[in-house]
This record gives structure tokens, sequence and C-alpha cells, in this order.
């Protein structure tokens, strides 16, 4: 994946296909896509409607195990920490005028932080 590229934000909905695939850490197929689904499960349909505007959108990527299989394992191209970084940054840009320091602050403030978080914050600032 190109580290230039502008990535099309996710919906609720893609994001928890993502999910599904960055928790498992493995090519799944569309079926066990969806069996990792809580009750009541997507239709089967709708979960692989997903998988093709993720693989658009340059998120996932798909496979054959074999050359004559016809199931489709799919993939994530990012990893779940790449995808916050590139969601964090374009928070911090767009609202904070890509400043740390008041996006930073944005979050302390508006956090229900107790004092260990707190001293915790404090410690990898000090590091």
């Amino acid at each position: 994946m190109n580290n230039n590229k502008v990535m099309k934000a996710l919906t609720k909905a893609e994001m928890e296909v993502m999910n599904v695939l960055w928790d498992v850490s493995q090519a799944l197929t569309v079926h066990e896509i969806v069996a990792q689904y809580p009750e009541p499960q997507p239709a089967y349909t709708t979960v692989g409607t997903f998988l093709k505007i993720l693989e658009a959108k340059g998120y996932v990527e798909h496979h054959r195990k074999d050359v004559t299989g016809r199931t489709f394992y799919y993939s994530p191209m990012l990893t779940r920490e790449k995808y916050t970084t590139q969601v964090l940054n374009d928070v911090k840009t767009t609202l904070f005028g890509n400043s740390a320091k008041r996006f930073c602050s944005f979050l302390i403030q508006n956090e229900d932080l107790s004092n260990e978080d707190l001293q915790e914050i404090l410690h990898l600032i000090e590091n």
C-alpha cells in the first residue's frame, strides 16, 4: 500500500469487517468472517458487499488458496495501528491545525481521567 495515498474513511459497518480481519490475523472467507460476528449475524451477501467496497478502497485484498479453488480469502492490506495513525493524523490536521499540543490538550480536558491515568500520561511524556 502506498504510504502517501489518502485512504477513504471507513463506515461503521466497514470498520466491523476490518476489526474481524485484524482480530483474527489471517485470511478469511466470507463465511468465516460472518461466523466471527455475534448474533444476529449479518447476511453473507452483506459482508460480501462490504468486502468488495473495502477492496475498492484499498483496505483488503483477496486471493485463492490454490489455483483451482473457487473460494476467495480476504486479508487486510494495512494494520489496525497504521489505520489508527492515519485517522488520528487526519483529525489532528483538520480539527486542531496540525497541532499535537492542541490535540492532546483537548483529549485530556474532555476525558474523565483518573489520577492513575494522569500519572501514566505524565510518565509517558517524561520518557
